[in-house]
């Protein structure tokens, strides 16, 4: 079996720039949302996809904005989309979906976490992250946990990892300390780029290992001495934006695997957001896809709209919502 594990943020900005509007009968755009469901009914539409999860950044700010203060917060985000993170979170479970709503750590770390996870479990063939994101690099491993671009239709494997970057996936942390992650706002060390960055790693892989004198190094590299020198002058600052950097694999999950094999959707759920999101077509999309997945025995009962799991992510859902 193949474990999915979706991006839900990262899905609902290309589903806002991506979509046209919507508004729902009460006056709310929901254009984004409605293109993210549409998207994830597309991708349980394949043959192969039967256990799926859904990790959102229920807020922006996380644990790593107290250890560095220019790191990425909400701020300049269009509160429109901003509005539509919960009804995407309630969407994905009408759609019969685990949802992770992320408060304190971010949406990566719950898929870093749940790609470690899974990817031990017993009949688990491959972990598929699927995000085009380059922090979620790290978590790549041989052929066994891959990430996939749904918008390019790309897979990345370890090699995959290696011809892109430069470098091996335990590296990509220390990439991104040295050559700065403008989406998440830490600048990396001055002068240092892609292309160095990745020709000191795949000799020394880790910050630590680099030696301080360019002299001292068994690879050539342009600039090796001003390089150097500036690694040194801001060491502090590598290290700190590679703790930054890595995804945290201890986030609490409770969820087994189980718990995220897709029995499809809660149709009730679904039948209510349809109407008040006045596209009745969801529903029929949904049961379709359920049906076929039935057919091909990737899925076996309906989902209850009163499972216990259902009410117990509302209830996460709703005293998330209350702390933001």
């Amino acid at each position: 079996m193949q474990v999915h594990l979706v991006d839900g943020t990262f899905e609902l900005f290309r589903a806002y720039y991506g979509n046209p509007s919507r508004v729902s009968a009460d006056g709310q755009e929901v254009g984004a949302a409605r293109g993210l469901v549409r998207s994830l009914l597309a991708l349980l539409a394949e043959r192969d996809v039967t256990h799926v999860a859904v990790a959102f950044d229920h807020v922006i700010e996380s644990f790593r904005n107290a250890l560095y203060k220019g790191y990425k917060t909400g701020d300049g985000l269009d509160p429109v989309l901003f509005a539509q993170f919960g009804l995407a979170e309630n969407a994905c479970r009408a759609l019969g979906l685990v949802v992770w709503p992320m408060i304190e750590f971010e949406c990566d770390d719950a898929l870093a976490t749940a790609a470690a996870r899974f990817a031990s479990q017993r009949g688990v063939d491959r972990v598929v992250i699927c995000s085009p994101d380059k922090d979620l690099a790290q978590c790549v491993r041989d052929t066994h946990v891959v990430c996939l671009d749904r918008m390019r239709r790309t897979t990345l494997d370890e090699l995959g990892v290696h011809a892109k970057f430069g470098v091996a996936p335990e590296s990509i942390p220390d990439w991104l300390a040295l050559v700065g992650d403008n989406a998440d706002g830490y600048p990396g060390v001055p002068r240092w780029g892609a292309k160095s960055a990745a020709t000191v790693l795949a000799e020394y892989s880790h910050i630590e290992a680099i030696p301080a004198a360019a002299a001292d190094w068994r690879i050539e590299v342009r600039g090796a001495d001003a390089l150097a020198a500036n690694l040194v002058a801001h060491r502090d600052d590598a290290l700190l934006f590679r703790k930054l950097a890595i995804l945290r694999t201890d986030v609490p999950l409770k969820e087994t695997l189980t718990d995220v094999r897709w029995r499809g959707p809660d149709t009730r759920a679904l039948a209510a957001l349809a109407e008040e999101w006045r596209d009745t077509s969801l529903v029929d999309r949904a049961s379709q896809v359920a049906q076929r997945s039935r057919e091909r025995g990737s899925i076996s009962a309906p989902h209850s709209p009163a499972s216990p799991r259902a009410r117990s992510a509302g209830r996460a859902s709703r005293r998330g919502r209350s702390r933001s």
